[in-house]
């Protein structure tokens, strides 16, 4: 295979090509450093690169099996962790400047396991400071750009994970998604960025075990390939106590399904509670006829999402201030603003406040369970507006109007949070102006395998995650 052949191969594709000794893991790698090296000062997505250490790695990775060794799932694959995950020897600084020199000494479960399943760790990719909003920049390294317009935003927090997988950079990559980190990057960069249901893929060390707003889990350029990567991140682990007992497995095999039949919901603006722009709604109108096309029946409708806005602010607010407040106190000049007035609306919040959005966090999940008796998926905008001006911090306005903070826009993707459904952010076209567009595929508590299985019967009828950035 030529480079070009490498860098934009399948993650499964690569792994059958090494395992059967058509590509070394030292061509897999190095065809990938060299497209870091062609395409990354124009992007800015991986910040830190170890290219020598991995292709020692890749060495050793030929060398076992050579010997007959037994290899993982992931074997012989260069992966960038998201700069929020903790690698060990490798400098993890969340972009902050509090963490510029860090480098810790264990890696974080998610890093463990992927690491543990033969792939190769390239480097850190980009992310907001503290991943505390959803376009990647920070004081640290600077902003990722988009890489269909580099003067347009590559969203975040996994932005700079996005980004390198839209170039060619690596083939799978781990991010993490609280309001949509995973889900509006991969909206902005033409890829695949799935929400894992809370608990699907375990997280430590965390300060708050319990919490269900925030996960990890897998993007890639196809979902086939999002769904390898889960099948390495889930499953039990005993050090946390909200890990689902289901094996990693169970994702590992074919997604192909028949979804002729099946019941599909569509709402274009989540039952009137959110504004979309006009360019990301005329996507997304002819891409849900898809599903007729396939065979589904399709609704507009959408499940009652009220008390989900409190639910999300009160619970975020929350464990910012209880992961962060001890920074704030003593590096406050070194905190942006828009992250230091959250952990302080997390601060003033009572008992009472914490009790009243536990209340309505439990009401809403039941509303959405009724609700997914009756439609086996619900599809909505991932973004409600297209890759905005990197330059700024957030879109000031929406559809007209206007946009209090540096969350309201992100609100398609972080009701859909509170809900606790999986959710799947699948490539779905683009504007005019050539900036990409996702559907946000969202299915039942738990029901994360048929997700997956739905966003790959629609991207296989339509193809749209197969158009390249010009720049890669």
């Amino acid at each position: 295979m030529v480079s070009e052949e490498i860098h934009f191969a399948s993650a499964r594709d690569l792994v059958r090509r090494v395992r059967a000794r058509e590509l070394s893991a030292r061509e897999v790698v190095q065809a990938h450093l060299d497209q870091i090296e062609r395409t990354n000062p124009r992007v800015n997505a991986i910040v830190t690169l170890v290219a020598e250490r991995a292709l020692a790695q890749a060495r050793d990775a030929d060398d076992r099996l050579a010997a007959g060794r037994e290899t993982g799932p992931l074997h012989g694959l260069p992966v960038a962790h998201k700069d929020t995950h903790a690698t060990a020897g490798i400098r993890t600084t969340f972009g902050s400047p509090i963490f510029a020199d860090h480098v810790p000494l264990t890696d974080d479960l998610v890093v463990e396991r992927i690491r543990a399943a033969g792939a190769i760790t390239i480097g850190k990719t980009n992310v907001p400071e503290f991943a505390a909003g959803s376009h990647t920049f920070n004081p640290v390294f600077g902003v990722t750009r988009n890489p269909y317009d580099p003067s347009r935003s590559a969203g975040g927090s996994s932005g700079g994970a996005a980004a390198a997988l839209a170039c060619g950079m690596h083939p799978i990559a781990d991010g993490s998604d609280m309001g949509g980190s995973l889900r509006n990057p991969a909206s902005f960069c033409n890829v695949v960025g799935f929400r894992p249901s809370p608990g699907r893929v375990p997280s430590w060390p965390v300060a708050a075990g319990w919490a269900t707003m925030g996960v990890q889990g897998p993007m890639g350029r196809e979902v086939a390939d999002a769904a390898l990567l889960l099948s390495v991140l889930a499953g039990p682990d005993p050090r946390s106590p909200i890990a689902l007992e289901t094996p990693g497995h169970v994702f590992a095999g074919p997604l192909d399904r028949d979804v002729a039949g099946l019941r599909i919901a569509w709402s274009p603006d989540l039952g009137g509670k959110v504004p979309v722009d006009p360019a990301v709604a005329g996507v997304l109108a002819p891409a849900v006829m898809t599903f007729e096309d396939l065979g589904c029946t399709v609704d507009e409708a959408c499940p009652d999402l009220s008390g989900a806005d409190e639910v999300f602010r009160t619970l975020r607010a929350w464990q910012w201030d209880t992961t962060h407040g001890p920074l704030l106190d003593e590096r406050r000049a070194d905190i942006k603003t828009s992250l230091a007035e959250n952990i302080e609306a997390g601060r003033v919040l009572t008992g009472a406040d914490l009790g009243r959005a536990e209340t309505l966090h439990t009401a809403l999940f039941h509303r959405v369970r009724k609700f997914f008796e009756r439609y086996d998926a619900l599809l909505l905008p991932v973004s409600q507006v297209p890759p905005f001006d990197a330059e700024i911090e957030y879109p000031d306005e929406v559809a007209g109007q206007p946009m209090p903070d540096y969350l309201e826009w992100m609100r398609s993707c972080f009701l859909v949070s509170a809900t606790g459904s999986p959710a799947l952010s699948v490539p779905a076209g683009f504007t005019g102006a050539g900036l990409p567009v996702g559907l946000q595929i969202v299915g039942p508590h738990h029901a994360d395998l048929s997700v997956l299985r739905i966003g790959h019967a629609f991207e296989q009828a339509t193809r749209h995650g197969t158009r390249r950035p010009p720049i890669a």
